[in-house]
Order: C-alpha cells, then structure tokens, then sequence
C-alpha cells in the first residue's frame, strides 16, 4: 500500500510580505522595475550553493566547483559570484570561464572492488583508490573517451571486497544511500539489456518517510514489501554459534571506535551460515543500514575475527558474475 504525502497549500508573496492562495511563491517589490525580469521560481523548487549544483550537474566535483567559484571563474544568472553557497535553482544558468555548466549524461557503474585499495578519490598515504581502479578499466572499455566525472555510492573499507556502485547521479545516489524513509518510486527501467557490458535494470525508489527500495526486472510491486538491503559473505575464524547469529539479529551494544565515545547499537537482518570448514566458516549477513565497520565490530564484539567481507548485493543490485577489479555498466534508470 502506498500512502499520499500531504501537501500543504502553496502561497504567493506579495509586496509588504502578504499571502495568499497561489500555485508559486513569488516576492517581488513593484518600486523595483528589474525584479519585473525575474522569472517567478515553482513553489517546490529549492536553492542550493552554486558549487553544489555545479557539482550535481556533473561538471567537476564539489571541491572543484567551490575553488572555481571562489577565483571567479563562475558567474551565475549573468554576474560573477564568489560565494560557493551563493543560492541557485538547479535550472539556473551556470557558466564557467563562459562556458555554459549543462547536465551532464547519467552514468551507472558497478565495480568488483579488490581488498587493499580504498574507497576515496585520493588517499595521502599514496594508497591506490577506486577512482585509479576505475580509469584504468574504464580506458580499456571505452578506449579514447574521456572518463566521466563520477563517484562511488557510499564507500566499502580498504579491508573489504566486493559490489560498490559508482555514478555521477547525485539524486539516485541519495536514494539508495538514505534509510528509514518511505519511498515513492523515482525512475524505472523494466527493458532488458543485451549489451555485455550492462547488467542491470529496474525501479529505484525515492526516499520519503521509510527505506529507499528497489525492484530490478519485474513487475512494480508494493514499495512498502521490498525492503533496502545490503549482504555480504564473511569468512570468520572459528565457528559462530547459533545462540551468537541469533544476538547479532537481536541487536546489542558494541564498543566505540574512539575512546570516550558513547556505545553504539548494532544489528543484522538476518544472519546465518553459508558455509562451514575445519577451522572457519562462511556466514551471510544482511544489513540494513550503513554504520561504520559494523559486521567487523558486532562480530569481534562476539569474539570473532573477520578474514574476508565481501559485498555481494546492494538493495536489488547483484555482484553477479563480475570478476574482481573489473568494472561493468548498469542499465540508466529512467523516468
């Protein structure tokens, strides 16, 4: 069952700062003959900093568009600005040096990360990243065309293996990162791809009130009864009991990172075995939400160590067959 979100009336601003019942929000002072040019902005549509619209049209990153913003690089609605958290409309005109900043192609990558190599644009340490990982296989992909401006979704530890999702979608990437939110669905893709290099295709769902959700290559169901999931295969010395997979379901308290930090609360959905040898075993464990090293911490917590993590799904996002290091493109999710 989906449930309608309210709406409040939308009111417009008249001279003097009056209400009244409209369809926009308009504040225009009538002494003021230039205010007649600008155009009136729908009363849902909201302001962010200049750099970070720059940044979600695809242009450069958010670090990137502040520093231009502030050497005067960027003039917005026709004068220079200096402010990275000057307000703008995502529809606004942008320009760069004068060049207009249009919205850039979406692109939607999956990526079987290797152990080892960290999950940032740049380390300090001189560590290789995802980003380094993901030129290189993109140039081999697509020999000749520029890299795309892109990010991961949310991150996997040096120390883990696995799924992680890149794009340059800042909305979609919200989406699938936000938890506890209900959703509406936000664009939906249902054709089945031929092509080799696309694996995936559906329905991503947009936060409203409870979890983002996502149904991949199927009939539209319910949002409420699909559920934003994580799992992951964990390789752990030892052999976890049953008592010990129960309270890791159950939930419990776990030890702060830093000291004098208070205690955190942790949970699985589930978590069972997959696989069992003489001195370890395979477990399954689905999370559903994002808090930091949480497997590693519950299960040392517990008395386990992790030798492996690997990430094998993100909500209807499979690993699949993908080899490690290697890079595939996902299917554009569409309106």
């Amino acid at each position: 069952m989906s449930f309608p979100r309210k709406r409040e009336s939308p009111t417009l601003y008249k001279e003097g700062g009056a209400r009244s019942e409209a369809g926009m929000t308009i504040q225009m002072s009538f002494n003021n003959k230039s205010n007649w040019n600008k155009r009136p902005q729908a009363a849902k549509e909201k302001t962010h900093g200049v750099a970070r619209v720059i940044s979600k049209r695809g242009f450069c990153s958010r670090s990137q568009a502040e520093n231009l913003v502030r050497e005067g690089h960027v003039s917005l609605r026709g004068k220079i600005v200096r402010d990275p958290d000057t307000p703008a409309y995502e529809s606004d005109e942008i320009l760069v040096d004068g060049t207009p900043v249009e919205t850039a192609q979406k692109f939607y990558f999956a990526m079987n990360k290797p152990r080892g190599i960290v999950t940032t644009a740049s380390d300090e340490k001189g560590r290789k990243t995802v980003m380094d990982l993901f030129h290189e296989q993109y140039a081999k992909m697509f020999p000749g065309k520029p890299v795309p401006h892109i990010s991961p979704v949310g991150r996997l530890d040096a120390a883990s293996e696995g799924l992680l999702l890149f794009t340059n979608d800042t909305q979609w990437a919200d989406a699938l990162l936000q938890t506890r939110e209900r959703a509406k669905p936000y664009r939906r893709e249902t054709r089945e791809s031929h092509n080799p290099n696309v694996i995936l295709s559906g329905t991503i769902y947009e936060t409203r009130g409870f979890s983002p959700l996502v149904e991949l290559g199927s009939k539209e169901q319910d949002p409420v009864k699909v559920q934003r999931t994580k799992i992951y295969r964990v390789q752990v010395s030892g052999h976890p009991t049953a008592d010990d997979l129960a309270k890791m379901e159950k939930g419990f308290n776990v030890p702060p990172r830093v000291f004098g930090e208070p205690e955190e609360f942790m949970h699985a959905v589930s978590a069972k075995f997959y696989s069992a040898g003489e001195k370890n075993c395979w477990l399954e464990i689905t999370l559903d939400e994002g808090k930091n090293r949480e497997i590693r911490r519950m299960l040392a917590h517990l008395g386990y160590e992790v030798l492996r993590l690997v990430r094998i799904k993100f909500c209807n996002y499979e690993l699949g067959d993908l080899k490690q290091g290697e890079i595939k493109q996902l299917n554009s999710p569409r309106p």
